[in-house]
């Protein structure tokens, strides 16, 4: 009996240690993550797309920890459902920062209109997967509002109407992320 013991203890060690080894090696490896440019408006984490491959546009927007604001209004227009779904989407999608620089009241007002809401926010989704590098070609595109959006390349930068793209092909498992500076409205 005391040598069974004595064996499970000495295997227990060996396991404790080899999971300790395990998860030093863990922490040293940051390939699985790469930041990009870090400036407030842009702070997002980008990670390989083997982290991305289960997660949704949602999930990616939520973890973010810079997309509150639209995660917020994504919850009060009902589309948590649609954005989470099979896709693929391609979402134009405003930061904090964004929708701080809309007038006094306007979030708080939207948050409200139900239906104005959901069209804002489907202004900012195209249908397929949209990546940095299939802009090349292109002067619009159809969004899920049914309205074109404008697309440029100024000054080696990426436009979407009035708003500039500033971290592109933020991958997920039902489409891509594209962070912009600012709210698109439909006209």
């Amino acid at each position: 009996m005391k040598q069974s013991t004595l064996l499970m203890v000495i295997g227990s060690i060996v396991l404790l240690v080899v999971a300790g080894v395990f998860v030093m090696n863990m922490q040293k490896d940051t390939s699985m993550v790469k930041s990009t440019d870090m400036t407030p408006a842009t702070a997002v984490m980008e990670t390989d797309q083997k982290v991305m491959n289960n997660k949704t546009i949602v999930d990616v927007a939520v973890e973010a920890g810079n997309f509150t604001t639209l995660v917020a209004a994504v919850k009060a227009a009902g589309l948590v459902e649609t954005l989470s779904g099979a896709g693929p989407f391609t979402v134009f999608a405003p930061t904090d920062e964004a929708f701080a620089k809309l007038p006094a009241g306007t979030v708080e007002a939207l948050l409200k209109d139900k239906d104005k809401l959901s069209k804002i926010l489907t202004y900012h989704v195209v249908a397929g997967k949209v990546m940095a590098k299939d802009v090349a070609g292109m002067t619009s595109a159809k969004t899920v509002e049914g309205s074109e959006v404008d697309v440029k390349v100024e000054n080696g930068k990426v436009m979407i109407n009035d708003a500039t793209v500033t971290t592109a092909d933020i991958e997920a498992s039902n489409g891509v992320i594209h962070v912009i500076d600012t709210v698109l409205m439909p006209q």
